[in-house]
């Protein structure tokens, strides 16, 4: 039993857990936000579950996922932006509860509460299907390319899962503005795929022939 990995895991959940508390709870002045719980259970639950499952059945894969240190300029401000987004959507949120502006009803919440776990879904089968998958854009050693499951339908799912997640979680908060902001994720987004394909084409053998074969990024036959 790795003990160390399983400390590193357990803090990073801790901490990731703490802070979205923070940023949903503070704002809204109170913990009885029935939509900042309701985030916190189908982020965190299965998060849970999945490291238990990573760190039994794939260690490396956890290892890989726990490390979120870029390396390149470029795709350093692209996850500083993302968090920026996450921090204001979040608070955004949480201060929409407290002020009472304009909350989406509790079956619209739910609605995106399950559409959240679809994309849960979508990232595990993604973590299955691709043991290379990592938190930051590199090749590893003896990575190759991964065409098959839903890789044979676009070439970034775990992209097009965050996507979906990402952009119902403010939903899940009832916030409408929350959501707003997080919409420019996608354009953060297309700017980290370009910057990882540039890299894939010229490090890794094989990925020139596989967008060739798969034509799409992340919605088939849109783009």
């Amino acid at each position: 039993m790795d003990t160390k990995l399983l400390s590193q895991a357990m803090l990073k959940f801790i901490l990731g857990f703490l802070l979205v508390a923070l940023l949903v709870f503070v704002p809204a002045g109170t913990v009885d936000y029935w939509n900042g719980r309701l985030l916190m259970a189908v982020l965190f639950i299965p998060m849970l579950a999945a490291g238990f499952i990573m760190y039994f059945k794939a260690p490396s894969l956890l290892r890989r996922r726990l490390n979120a240190k870029e390396k390149r300029g470029e795709q350093k401000s692209v996850i500083a932006c993302s968090g920026l987004l996450f921090v204001a959507s979040f608070v955004l949120a949480g201060l929409g509860y407290r002020m009472g502006w304009r909350q989406l009803s509790h079956g619209v919440c739910l609605l995106f509460a399950v559409i959240f776990l679809i994309g849960y879904a979508l990232f595990g089968e993604v973590l299955r299907e691709n043991e290379y998958l990592s938190r930051t854009v590199e090749v590893q050693a003896g990575q190759h390319v991964v065409d098959t499951g839903l890789y044979g339908l676009v070439r970034h799912p775990m992209y097009a899962a965050t996507v979906l997640m990402f952009l119902a979680m403010p939903l899940i908060l009832g916030s409408v503005y929350g959501f707003v902001i997080m919409l420019g994720y996608l354009p953060i987004l297309a700017v980290r795929i370009r910057g990882e394909e540039e890299l894939l084409k010229r490090e890794l053998a094989g990925y020139a022939a596989y967008q060739e074969k798969v034509r799409y990024r992340l919605i088939p036959y849109i783009w």
